[in-house]
């Protein structure tokens, strides 16, 4: 059985993550490709329910916990991505644990510490992040509809992002129109899914970077 690819959406708010996503999904659907759309945190569980009234501001928690039950909210999911991938299915994943760690050390807490509570998730196939200023991004839609849609935060959230990123992963010009966006993204994700057919899911997310600073 040739496995689906574990493909990753990554940015600040407002980049354009959600619409390349589902557009992605209905170009690889269009093409007979098994493709579905997943997002984090994914709200319809009871621990994402708890999460969605944080976000929109309906509750207060503790930054430890809340960044436990995101990474929690991810955990749940792993054997519903781990069966769908290995059946052939490609999941196109908007927001992962990169936008855990940085969302949560930007507030202050450690950031290996925010790592760990992921490690050994399902190792994603490709990472795009959706690079853009959050000048330009802030002047999106709806800006500043949740907890987190803060122009200063989210330059603190970016900059995190930018020590997590390593040589991997695919930076994309989010200040692109949305169509020049979504070829880019359709012919490397093509890439990627040819080159993964035949390779084992790995599930060793921040194994071996944890390991080497001794957490």
């Amino acid at each position: 059985m040739v496995r689906g690819s574990l493909i990753i959406l990554e940015g600040c708010d407002k980049s354009g993550k959600s619409t390349q996503c589902k557009k992605l999904v209905e170009y690889l659907n269009g093409q007979n490709k098994n493709a579905e759309l997943w997002r984090f945190p994914e709200r319809s569980t009871e621990i994402g329910k708890v999460i969605d009234s944080y976000i929109s501001n309906k509750c207060e928690l503790d930054d430890h916990a809340v960044h436990l039950l995101f990474s929690a909210n991810r955990w749940e999911m792993v054997d519903s991505m781990t069966k769908k991938l290995n059946s052939g299915i490609t999941l196109i994943v908007d927001r992962y644990a990169f936008s855990g760690v940085a969302f949560t050390s930007a507030k202050g807490l450690d950031l290996e510490w925010c790592k760990t509570c992921d490690k050994g998730l399902p190792t994603p196939d490709a990472i795009f992040y959706m690079d853009i200023t959050i000048d330009e991004a802030s002047s999106r839609g709806d800006f500043g509809g949740e907890r987190y849609e803060v122009s200063d935060f989210q330059k603190k959230v970016q900059l995190k992002f930018q020590q997590l990123k390593d040589s991997t992963w695919k930076m994309i010009d989010a200040r692109d129109t949305i169509e020049n966006i979504h070829s880019t993204l359709c012919a490397q994700v093509v890439d990627v899914m040819k080159a993964c057919e035949e390779k084992p899911l790995l599930h060793n997310l921040w194994m071996e970077s944890i390991s080497t600073n001794g957490h």
